[in-house]
């Protein structure tokens, strides 16, 4: 499933992943506000907290995935991906070097500090 994150700036999309995530959730939840987010703004930021192990995604949501991310490929500012999961942060902060916008892994108890990078 996946919520939205209310409180954070207005260009920032923030969620929150739990349990078992699928296609309904990217296409009823966060496609939707990303969409809106990238209509109103020049750059899109965006906030995903990992509660769920990522094998807990659908093909249908790792397919949504990388439809909104190149969708918007070139409108990511900054995108931070929090996890309990050291090896997704070090993934997050290679992938960042390789597509447009800055990306950057942070630990769950780093949420915070999280936030505060991603809506600066």
């Amino acid at each position: 499933m996946i919520e939205i994150i209310n409180g954070l700036s207005p260009a920032t999309a923030g969620f929150r992943a739990t349990g078992k995530v699928t296609r309904e959730d990217y296409e009823g939840i966060l496609m939707p506000e990303v969409n809106r987010i990238s209509k109103a703004f020049a750059k899109i930021n965006f906030l995903l907290i990992l509660d769920t192990d990522v094998g807990n995604y659908s093909m249908g949501a790792w397919i949504d995935d990388a439809l909104v991310g190149l969708k918007h490929l070139f409108k990511w500012h900054r995108v931070a991906i929090i996890s309990d999961q050291k090896m997704i942060k070090k993934i997050t902060d290679v992938f960042g070097h390789l597509v447009p916008g800055e990306y950057k892994g942070f630990l769950k108890e780093e949420v915070e500090e999280a936030k505060k990078w991603v809506s600066g």
